[in-house]
């Protein structure tokens, strides 16, 4: 195990104890009977995420379900959704007492699943062994032999049933498959709830099934708990008046936090590039799309997807393209004289008055020369700008103009006009805003960008999430496919079911993170898909073959020379073609996410680990730990770490806002001698999924908690960061936008105000809360951080009360000065439109304060020198 936390054993053990005392349901039992039966089986087949479920009998007539919908192990096999089933699961315990459970992942592959566990709850990890077989495997059971398992199944064509066998020593290599006789007494049929099933009796020990209810029912209790919400607080805080909080601050009491604790995760979700942060604004520039990008193969997006033509002729053509990674191309001819191509930009094209635009496109001539009109049109046929091109070459020339606009305008269209009637080729056609943020070419939306930077973050982790090992193995982002000049890069699906047209690069993440002085994180896949990847139908039960993997392990070597290598290296060379000769200074690289911890994954996170360690010790390589704070990824992905000493590992929580609230000491009890932690993915989820004051406090609540831990606790970026409005596809989201508006949500000012007031030193607090019970103490949040840059003295006070509370702050032992300035962030739970307010504050020797009800204060103090 990674930690002990002494905390969550006490707490359990009277949780466990309150259920022993409290009468429940007729599953419990007055005295232990001794050996029971144990029912296993599976409830509903046909539902998505069903799984493996428990039921026991005193006398195998009268059965007793542990849940009864409370599944003890799931499949973890396919694609999101209902793709994940068991089916027929079989569960038997060998002579050293380890419970095994084999089922059918669907009935098209032809692989099984294992898994085992010591006690039923808690399981290791699945493993799919690929049989050499053309038959389905259906209902798999096993026989025990003495040193073999034989894991039997029959398969079906038709009418046909056919039953075979496979015998195996650990579930990883099996002999070969041979004709067998299917055992139907290893199975029974069993009534539960009225309800008849089919499954595994066992003989257990009472203890067993025990074990058990008490994992259920903590689970039930762990669940009802963390469903807090306000909505609940006048009945739960009824009568409480004012709270008073005596506060103690210790100066020999500190300790050294990260400086990078504050961060930002991008991930191209919700059109979060294309059309949102890279300031591109011609959508399909390079006619690239496909049905492919989209889920179910929408076949109106193709290569002239956000494009129409009036009066010209228009061909999609690929012969000599400008580039082997950009192969279509569009030509047009003119028919009559209004004859034009038109781009509708993603939701429309928006102008800013007095501001000018970059025009660019590449074009071929096929008959002669022809002039191109080039507008910025509105619905209506209001002509903003327009500038003329003279196309002349043959073959592929850029051909480049600036165009002014004078009026505001918030959908217009570019239109392109052949001003003769001669064939003529487009392709890479782009508008870019002059004014993007610092002026970059091919840079980014200004109000965008510069609304992550005030968040001032320390770190910027990219390309994503899921994005960055992409939905199959051939949708893997290739960080060599985004570099170069636009029309080299190799565009590719989203996994969220779009294109990306990879104008915003590797290049400009690093360009981005140098000019907000945060470091920068890429995030590199661990030889392995998606988790969830729909491609092939098998999730993440695939990975790039042992014989292409020196080569790929060679691309991630490559991307750190490039980073950091000199400008006369292979790599090194090629950013400074780019633009940028001195080294981007890359310290940090992540190698996976929220990945299973498979063998498949173990065994190429490990090569890929050993590699970069070996040719280069320096990059602190962040692993990752599954998608949830507990659970088999979570204990493997920690065991693995553990055993290769991976300097840190990313966490990944999406929780209820409850959650927060009551796991304040969760990395209290951390092993400081293990691994770091990045807290890569976390946001607080209310019902319906809203951005309000309720979820903003419990994420300010907790980080006080993270910043008392930010010695284990290195990292931390909420996720995810960008959403386009009408094209969301995750709730909730840090930034909402649209073309012309940029809108912070209550959980950004969080991140903003712990962004902008960081520290490097923590000082210990007492808090002491006169007759409160835990629903109080819980909801008042504490730290005290200092700037050892500024020098500056940070307090950061959380209330989730419904009442004020009075704040009395002992800082005796500190020689402070009385300017200050306060920042109060307070409004009513449901809010979504609440800005902090910040004045000037006098700090006396007697410090009392009155915390606002729902609120979230900073009080920034200089400290004499």
């Amino acid at each position: 195990m990674k930690k002990i936390n002494i905390n969550k054993f006490s707490f359990y053990f009277m949780v466990l104890l309150l259920l022993a005392v409290v009468p429940v349901k007729a599953e419990k039992v007055e005295d232990n009977p001794g050996k029971v039966y144990l029912f296993s089986y599976t409830n509903h087949e046909d539902r998505s995420r069903n799984g493996l479920y428990f039921a026991w009998s005193t006398d195998k007539v009268n059965w007793h379900a542990i849940g009864p919908e409370h599944p003890f192990l799931q499949s973890d096999y396919g694609a999101w959704g209902s793709q994940k089933k068991m089916v027929s699961p079989f569960l038997f315990k060998d002579q050293e007492n380890l419970w095994h459970c084999i089922w059918s992942v669907n009935t098209t592959d032809f692989t099984f699943a294992h898994a085992a566990s010591e006690d039923l709850v808690h399981w290791k990890r699945q493993s799919y062994p690929p049989l050499n077989t053309e038959k389905n495997i259906l209902a798999p059971q096993i026989k025990f032999t003495g040193s073999l398992y034989e894991v039997q199944w029959k398969s079906k064509v038709g009418a046909e049933v056919t039953y075979h066998k496979v015998t195996t020593r650990d579930f990883k290599e099996y002999s070969k498959i041979e004709k067998a006789s299917y055992d139907t007494t290893l199975k029974s049929e069993v009534v539960v709830d009225g309800m008849s099933f089919e499954g595994v009796i066992t003989e257990v020990e009472w203890s067993e099934v025990q074990t058990l209810i008490d994992a259920k029912d903590l689970s039930v209790y762990k669940s009802k708990r963390y469903s807090e919400t306000t909505q609940q607080d006048t009945k739960r805080f009824d009568g409480l008046a004012n709270v008073t909080a005596q506060i103690t601050i210790h100066k020999d009491r500190k300790k050294a936090i990260s400086p990078l604790l504050m961060g930002i995760f991008f991930e191209d979700i919700n059109y979060a590039a294309d059309g949102g942060l890279y300031a591109e604004l011609i959508q399909n520039r390079d006619f690239e799309y496909t049905p492919a990008d989209t889920k179910f193969r929408d076949y109106t997006w193709n290569s002239l997807k956000a494009w129409k033509s009036e009066g010209i002729e228009v061909t999609i053509d690929s012969i000599s393209p400008i580039h082997e990674n950009n192969l279509h191309y569009v030509t047009i001819k003119r028919n009559d004289e209004l004859g034009k191509l038109v781009n509708e930009g993603f939701d429309g094209i928006p102008l800013k008055a007095n501001e000018k635009y970059y025009f660019s496109l590449f074009a071929k001539t096929f008959e002669g020369a022809t002039k191109l009109k080039i507008s910025l049109v509105d619905t209506l046929g209001k002509v903003y700008t327009t500038k003329t091109i003279n196309a002349t070459s043959k073959n592929w020339k850029k051909y480049q103009t600036t165009l002014k606009v004078k009026e505001s305008a918030r959908y217009t269209q570019l239109v392109i006009e052949p001003m003769s009637n001669q064939k003529v080729g487009l392709d890479f056609i782009s508008l870019f805003p002059a004014e993007t943020f610092k002026q970059h070419k091919n840079g980014l939306r200004a109000d965008l960008a510069q609304t992550i930077a005030d968040i001032n973050p320390k770190f910027v982790r990219f390309p994503g999430g899921c994005v960055a090992h992409g939905d199959g193995l051939d949708n893997i982002y290739r960080w060599k496919n985004t570099i170069g000049p636009l029309e080299t890069r190799k565009p590719q699906r989203n996994i969220w079911n779009y294109h990306q047209s990879m104008g915003l690069g590797y290049f400009e993440y690093f360009q981005f993170c140098e000019d907000i002085n945060a470091t920068p994180l890429p995030v590199i896949a661990a030889g392995v898909p998606c988790q969830n990847s729909s491609t092939g139908g098998a999730g993440q039960q695939c990975g790039i073959p042992e014989e292409e993997m020196v080569a790929y392990i060679q691309d991630i070597l490559d991307l750190i020379e490039w980073a950091n290598g000199d400008k006369n290296s292979e790599w090194g060379s090629k950013r400074a073609a780019a633009g940028h000769p001195e080294p981007f200074n890359l310290k940090y690289l992540g190698i996976g996410n929220e990945d299973l911890i498979t063998d498949v994954f173990e065994e190429r996170f490990t090569q890929i680990f050993n590699a970069i360690q070996k040719a280069y010790p320096e990059i602190v390589v962040i692993g990752t730990v599954g998608p949830f704070y507990e659970g088999t990824d979570y204990d493997e992905g920690w065991e693995l770490a553990n055993k290769l000493e991976v300097p840190m590992v990313d966490e990944h929580y999406y929780v209820p806002l409850g959650w927060l609230i009551h796991n304040q000491d969760y990395y209290d009890a951390y092993d400081r001698n293990n691994a770091k932690v990045y807290l890569g993915e976390y946001a607080s989820h209310l019902p319906g999924r809203p951005s309000n004051m309720e979820t903003a406090l419990s994420e300010a609540l907790y980080l006080t908690a993270v910043e008392r831990n930010g010695d284990v606790v290195k990292m931390t970026s909420y996720a995810p960061l960008l959403a386009k409005e009408n094209h969301t596809q995750w709730k909730p989201d840090l930034i909402y936008f649209n073309n012309l508006e940029v809108k912070p949500t209550t959980d950004y000012y969080v991140q903003k105000l712990y962004g902008q007031n960081a520290g490097t030193i923590y000082y210990d607090t007492d808090v002491s809360i006169p007759f409160a019970n835990e629903d109080i103490t819980n909801r008042v949040g504490v730290s005290v951080v200092q700037d050892e840059e500024s020098g500056d003295m940070i307090i950061k006070l959380v209330s989730m009360l419904p009442v004020p509370v009075t704040a009395n702050l002992d800082h005796t032992q500190f020689v402070m000065n009385s300017n200050a300035t306060l920042t109060v962030f307070a409004g009513a739970p449901d809010a979504i439109d609440v800005i902090p307010t910040t004045e000037d504050f006098k700090i006396g020797k007697e410090f009392e304060y009155t915390l606002p009800p729902y609120s979230f204060t900073v009080i920034r103090v200089q400290t004499q020198q």
